[in-house]
């Protein structure tokens, strides 16, 4: 929920942070099945009344449950009230917004609608830049080029992609922007150079490229930061480059997170087109009944995690959606298959999958919230003062928590 104009959270972060840890590690027993994977997760035996409620949704009350959060815990709340301490618990306030002079037409005619409105909300809430910017994972610098010009700051932005590079120290050259471009793997370790005395910002920088900028920037005293995280689950998922299970940044919390769970956290979408959310369902329903294909045939009632598929295959009708799905699994369709019985079954599972996912749903938020403290709360031990609010509404991004750091004098 937002509260506009209400002042940041301060960060001590950790009480919060414990309070979380506490209620996901103790009611993991209904985030962390997935009804995708299971036809009935375990806790729709032990919570029959709440089952009944959720598959006798309509398709209006499922989409209003589905975009928010406050009204999802609420409608939960007499079947689950343990829930009720998240909502306040994932209350953040609004960035005050500093106003931007505006930068001349045509400067920002290479950036996309929904992209623009994310760079503009970033810039606005950061505040005054008083140091030179290091622009994290900048892709063609947009964001950076924005705050150069509206700070008169140089800025420096690192990228991986040499064409992106090559295509941002165009624009900069263009709009006659002080920008400097490095193609540079930011996981690496002569990367530290770039940070020192300067303004690190990264908008939306995934998984590993976020947490090597906490490290690094806190190696190197930068003397602030502003971080937009997402894609929590990409990437290794500890600083020994392993794949396990997520290591925080805080000692001592109880809570462990594998790669679905931090994916978990940022499964929700804007709001996207009627035809968007028709080939959504599609999709889904038409694995479902692929996966109950798949189980009728080899006699294996476990979920097979599928690989990403061919778009074009949603065309092509179920029967052959089911064919491409079966050769790549080297698993062989006879001539006697009911394929409407299964594409059927397939709806099935997805009207019920939809409804009972929102259980699962209602912890996105506060596992986020619990990953965003973490980080909080470690560059607060490391000498920073850090706050926390949305920069932007959620229908920009439901990416939109904003973590300011600035580096405490001794």
């Amino acid at each position: 929920m937002l509260k506009t104009g209400a002042s940041l959270l301060p960060l001590a972060p950790l009480t919060n942070l414990n309070k979380l840890d506490a209620i996901l590690s103790e009611l993991g027993w209904l985030w962390r099945p997935q009804p995708f994977k299971e036809s009935r997760p375990a806790w729709c035996e032990r919570l029959p009344q709440l089952t009944e409620a959720l598959l006798k949704l309509t398709d209006t009350e499922l989409e209003s449950l589905s975009s928010n959060h406050g009204l999802l815990i609420e409608w939960l709340a007499p079947h689950l009230p343990e829930l009720k301490p998240l909502t306040e618990l994932c209350e953040l306030p609004t960035h005050s917004l500093t106003k931007l002079k505006e930068p001349g037409p045509h400067f920002n005619t290479a950036i996309p609608g929904r992209k623009l409105e994310q760079i503009e909300a970033f810039a606005a809430a950061v505040g005054k830049i008083e140091n030179s910017i290091v622009e994290w994972c900048g892709g063609k610098g947009h964001l950076g080029r924005r705050l150069a010009n509206n700070w008169q700051q140089a800025v420096f932005t690192i990228e991986y992609n040499g064409e992106l590079c090559h295509a941002g120290e165009l624009l900069a050259k263009k709009t006659k922007i002080n920008q400097h471009f490095y193609k540079v793997d930011v996981l690496s370790a002569n990367v530290n150079r770039h940070l020192p005395k300067h303004h690190a910002i990264a908008l939306h920088a995934c998984g590993d490229l976020h947490r090597s900028l906490i490290r690094k920037a806190i190696d190197a005293r930068s003397p602030a930061i502003d971080l937009v995280p997402c894609c929590y689950h990409l990437g290794h998922l500890s600083p020994q480059g392993k794949e396990e299970e997520y290591t925080p940044f805080t000692e001592g919390l109880q809570l462990r997170l594998n790669r679905d769970a931090l994916r978990l956290a940022v499964t929700e979408t804007v709001t996207s087109a009627a035809r968007e959310i028709r080939w959504r369902d599609q999709e889904m329903a038409w694995k479902l009944g692929y996966d109950q294909l798949r189980r009728k045939i080899t006699g294996n009632d476990n979920y097979k995690t599928m690989k990403p598929i061919n778009k074009q295959w949603l065309r092509e009708g179920f029967k052959l959606f089911c064919s491409h799905l079966a050769h790549r699994d080297r698993l062989e369709l006879n001539h006697e298959i009911d394929w409407t019985h299964f594409e059927k079954l397939g709806w099935q599972r997805q009207n019920e999958v939809m409804r009972l996912s929102l259980v699962r749903n209602a912890f996105r938020r506060p596992i986020e919230m619990w990953l965003v403290l973490d980080i909080s709360n470690y560059l607060s031990i490391h000498g920073y003062h850090v706050e926390m609010g949305e920069f932007c509404k959620r229908a920009t991004t439901p990416r939109n928590i904003l973590i300011s750091a600035r580096k405490r004098p001794f």
